[in-house]
């Protein structure tokens, strides 16, 4: 996640359809669920970074304690559990299985070789305007990646689950999952290259593992979507931190091809001014946990904290339901103002 290096240009070409049965009903695959949550708890003090900063230590994570943990907590584990990038696909293409969503492999070229999108239709009618939903499904070679980004493709998981089971009443909803984000934005920049479809929205997920703020990336603070997410952060106890500051990620290719885009990720509160500051190439005097943790041995399951990220996709959906109600608000308003 969050890269900085320069994006390489990507084409993308569309690969295969799998088609599925669909179903009504989900069953999540839990793989080994017990042992995620035994890791969970075993989330010992950080290692100390090389440099001389002083870095916050990590306590325990508390066990999920509702459903919408434990099916987080399980998406996570089975994606973060694969061995290379097409296994963490692999374990994402049996979660659409089980949430009965067919999808599609849209494959393309960089000088990093072959990559693969994942993309799946989720509910609406097809003539309604398009929000994307989408995660970057790829990490690095240290770790497991389960914060960066198994965390963001089980919101993007999560979400799809919910709005399928109650689609939104003004938009359709498509999820993605995008690769080789770790070598440039290489999967998001082959999908806009490739003419999208080009979303009414989109909205990115990447480090969504922790903390007590949901932190909002938009280049329009009047963006409707930020009333609606400071709304909702706050009814689910969350504090909300929204601006154009932010690391980059997927969303970024988006807006360079003028496409609607915001990306949320989930933190602490007094992470955020280290992070930026560190991205700025300042040396913060406490080394943000995120940063201490991504991209590192220690990015494991023993980092998260299922309930956190639970509260965050509460918070994530309220907000996209009210943004999807007050679109089509606006829209009568005009209407009726043209009369």
């Amino acid at each position: 996640m969050w890269r900085n290096r320069r994006h390489v240009h990507a084409t993308g070409r569309l690969g295969h359809t799998l088609l599925l049965d669909p179903g009504d009903f989900r069953m999540r695959v839990h793989h080994h669920l017990a042992l995620a949550v035994s890791l969970a708890l075993l989330g010992g003090c950080a290692q100390s970074p090389t440099d001389d900063a002083t870095t916050t230590v990590e306590t325990a994570a508390p066990a999920p304690a509702s459903d919408a943990a434990t099916a987080w907590l399980a998406d996570v584990e089975a994606i973060a559990a694969a061995g290379d990038n097409a296994g963490r696909r692999n374990a994402i293409e049996q979660q659409l299985k089980s949430l009965g969503l067919a999808w599609t492999g849209e494959t393309f070229e960089s000088e990093h070789g072959p990559g693969q999108n994942l993309i799946a239709e989720v509910s609406g009618d097809a003539s309604a305007p398009l929000l994307l939903l989408g995660a970057h499904s790829d990490r690095v070679g240290e770790g497991k990646g389960a914060t960066d980004n198994a965390s963001g493709s089980a919101v993007v998981l999560a979400l799809a689950e919910r709005f399928k089971q109650q689609p939104l009443a003004n938009h359709r909803v498509s999820i993605a999952f995008w690769d080789q984000e770790e070598r440039g934005l290489l999967g998001a920049h082959a999908y806009v290259a490739k003419g999208g479809p080009a979303p009414a929205q989109y909205v990115n997920f990447d480090v969504f593992g922790w903390g007590d703020t949901v932190w909002m990336m938009t280049p329009d603070p009047a963006h409707p979507l930020v009333g609606a997410s400071q709304s909702a952060a706050n009814a689910a106890g969350l504090h909300l931190s929204a601006g154009e500051q932010y690391p980059p990620t997927d969303h970024r290719a988006f807006l360079k091809a003028g496409w609607p885009a915001v990306s949320y990720s989930l933190v602490g509160q007094d992470e955020i001014g280290a992070i930026l500051a560190a991205y700025a190439g300042t040396k913060p005097e406490t080394t943000p946990k995120v940063m201490h943790v991504i991209h590192s041995e220690r990015d494991t399951l023993a980092q998260l904290d299922a309930n956190a990220a639970a509260s965050g996709i509460d918070a994530i959906e309220a907000a996209l339901r009210q943004w999807d109600a007050n679109a089509a608000a606006g829209a009568a308003a005009t209407a009726t103002g043209s009369d």
